[in-house]
């Protein structure tokens, strides 16, 4: 089969393509961000607003992660409310829990796409693997992926908390609702 790229199309090829590209959009474009957030970060915060570019709303879907959940220094009500104080003013972002499949959850909430964040190749495997799972399950469904600035690239809350129980500023690292939010859940623990 030869490729076809360089073709011109046809009279009613062409007027099929500025027809569909001329209609206004009517359905609208919602995406689920889901994670654990705990804490968010600048490199989560990074990924909201590229994605608020993309979409016309954004969901941010704090999960309780089971692989994750032993681990959680904040409770998933208290990871929401640092959300919600980190996203206030960012008109496309609503912040919602999710239980279940996250497939599910989009399902319900008629998202289109899922957004997940690739900050080094050593996310790629895992992402991909959950993103084809994902796809299986929900064909409907895309998963895009979006890459933070280089600057937040090393960044994971994770390493954040531990940088915080060692007593290091992380004020570079998250916004200053998580700042204060970490140390109040630091100092109630030692």
């Amino acid at each position: 089969m030869k490729c076809q790229a360089n073709r011109k199309p046809s009279p009613t090829e062409n007027r099929e393509l500025r027809t569909a590209n001329c209609e206004p959009l009517t359905a609208m474009r919602l995406a689920i961000y889901p994670g654990s957030f705990d804490p968010i970060t600048y490199g989560h915060l990074d990924v909201i607003h590229r994605a608020c570019r993309l979409f016309d709303e954004l969901i941010v879907a704090v999960a309780l992660n089971d692989q994750k959940h032993t681990s959680c220094l904040f409770t998933i009500d208290e990871r929401i409310a640092i959300l919600q104080e980190a996203c206030e003013g960012v008109a496309k972002v609503r912040i919602a829990k999710l239980n279940g499949l996250l497939v599910s959850f989009a399902r319900s909430c008629g998202a289109k796409a899922i957004v997940r964040g690739l900050r080094a190749v050593s996310d790629f495997e895992f992402e991909f693997q959950m993103a084809l799972m994902n796809r299986k399950m929900e064909p409907d469904i895309e998963t895009i992926f979006l890459m933070p600035k280089e600057e937040y690239t090393y960044l994971s809350s994770r390493i954040v908390k531990e940088i915080a129980r060692l007593g290091g500023n992380v004020e570079a690292f998250v916004p200053p609702c998580a700042v204060k939010a970490l140390a109040k859940k630091l100092s109630e623990k030692a």
